[in-house]
């Protein structure tokens, strides 16, 4: 009976774990747009502007690569302009002016972006200039770390304090022997 429902609930995990794995969709495509161009050159005018492009939607993806539907409407639009003859800058420009500098996967060098631009040269710079100025501190000469006359008497003196304290430190007197030595000299 226990190896017959385990052997079923066994079968039945089997099936599920199957029918899961079949059902799923393992689709990665990405996007598929069946537009017809005047010539080749506007063909990779289209697909160099569309990688060029970020998707406002997507995170770090360009427009090319977006599933969403606002790719596909920007892709749509960026046919539109190419068709009609409009230059690379235009459509940038076009691009710009409706979603902001985010669609540029190179922003422009603007007041705005100074600091994205120049911000890690600057940076680099100031690592460099810090290493200069420790690397050419003055080093500390041997002459300078010799003792003065006055300070190596000192010095002496305190060495020689420290030895006698010791020396008293490691022959301590008994105080027990000296009082009974005292008593006999007093009973005497």
């Amino acid at each position: 009976m226990i190896k017959i429902n385990l052997l079923s609930s066994l079968l039945l995990m089997i099936t599920i774990g199957i029918s899961t794995l079949f059902s799923s969709n393992f689709v990665n495509a990405s996007p598929v747009d069946t537009f017809e161009f005047n010539d080749e050159v506007t063909k990779v005018r289209f697909q160099a502007l569309s990688k060029e492009l970020r998707c406002p939607k997507c995170q770090n993806q360009n427009l090319a690569d977006s599933n969403s539907p606002i790719a596909a409407d920007l892709r749509h639009e960026l046919y539109e302009l190419l068709q009609q003859g409009k230059a690379d800058s235009e459509v940038v420009n076009f691009m710009v002016n409706r979603y902001g500098e985010f669609v540029l996967y190179r922003p422009r060098v603007s007041s705005i972006t100074y600091i994205l631009w120049f911000g890690p040269a600057l940076l680099i710079l100031l690592g460099i200039i810090v290493v200069i100025v420790i690397l050419r501190k003055k080093p500390v000469d041997k002459a300078n770390l010799a003792l003065k006359p006055e300070q190596q008497k000192k010095l002496q003196q305190l060495l020689q304090n420290e030895s006698e304290s010791e020396s008293a430190d490691s022959n301590p007197v008994d105080l027990n022997s000296a009082n009974l030595n005292l008593e006999s000299v007093e009973k005497e």
